[in-house]
């Protein structure tokens, strides 16, 4: 795998853990507490910085599995 299809890989899982991690803790805003404009589903506390941070490094871990199947011929992505 070279260092742009690593690149491209990564970017992918990323995608794919932020849409899985998203929805973890959010948490509809109480009565009384709507800001006039927003969406009664918007969450209270959406926590972004956190879920990116987290979504950094579950999709780094992803990624470095992939990475080693790559390299290791586990699977092999080459014709026979």
């Amino acid at each position: 795998m070279s260092w742009v299809e690593g690149v491209v890989v990564y970017l992918l899982v990323w995608w794919v853990v932020i849409f899985a991690i998203l929805p973890w803790g959010a948490r509809p805003p109480a009565e009384g507490q709507l800001v006039p404009g927003q969406a009664r589903g918007a969450p209270a506390r959406p926590r972004l910085w956190l879920k990116a941070g987290v979504t950094t490094l579950v999709a780094a871990v992803i990624w470095l599995i992939i990475w080693m199947i790559v390299h290791s011929d586990l699977i092999s992505f080459r014709g026979a």
